[in-house]
């Protein structure tokens, strides 16, 4: 698997590439802004994107949705967030942003795969109703549940720090040591280093 990491937008997030490496497809995970650079990263890979997939619906994962023209993929819970400029908070931290709709509603459980790449949805609320994260082998992508160091806001409408607290525990530190965060803002870490040194766990 082709795996890139993008900085995008303002607030910073982390956009992920991933590209199957047989048939050149890809999945783009998080399009939170700059597009041209996340184009720029395809071109150069050889890649052709197919889904765009939002791990929750803030601005700062969406906010590029508009530009490709693919069906986009979130939790059935945050589908609205794509569309209502309050509730994805565009409306609190610039000009109010509208997502094209969903294509398909995620659940728990759900597989989403592309080429030779699997990735299993992982319902984690706390952040957002419909927060998501995605497992793919040793690997998982946590959105803006956990960080390097961190865990997700809490402070925003719909958002529970009880609730993210129980899906980092329930959801991802049952994981083994090794498995590898790849997080919505921030370094990459492991499984293993949060569980022992992340303050907020």
């Amino acid at each position: 698997m082709i795996l890139k990491t993008i900085v995008a937008g303002s607030l910073g997030a982390n956009c992920y590439i991933l590209g199957c490496e047989s048939s050149k497809e890809a999945i783009i995970i998080d399009p939170g802004g700059d597009y041209q650079k996340i184009i720029a990263c395809l071109d150069k890979q050889g890649l052709q994107p197919k889904i765009i997939v939002n791990t929750h619906g803030h601005i700062d994962h969406i906010g590029a949705n508009d530009k490709f023209n693919l069906p986009i993929y979130i939790h059935e819970l945050d589908a609205e967030y794509l569309t209502d400029p309050v509730k994805n908070l565009s409306a609190l931290f610039g000009p109010p942003y509208i997502s094209p709709a969903a294509s398909r509603l995620l659940k728990d459980g759900d597989k989403i795969e592309l080429g030779e790449i699997s990735l299993e949805v992982i319902h984690t609320p706390g952040h957002s109703p419909g927060g998501i994260c995605l497992k793919t082998d040793d690997i998982i992508f946590t959105g803006d549940i956990l960080f390097c160091g961190g865990i997700g806001r809490t402070d925003f409408p719909a958002a529970s720090e009880k609730e993210i607290i129980k899906s980092i525990k329930e959801k991802i530190l049952i994981l083994n040591d090794q498995a590898i965060i790849y997080p919505g803002h921030g370094p990459c870490s492991t499984v293993g280093k949060e569980r022992r040194e992340n303050p907020f766990l």
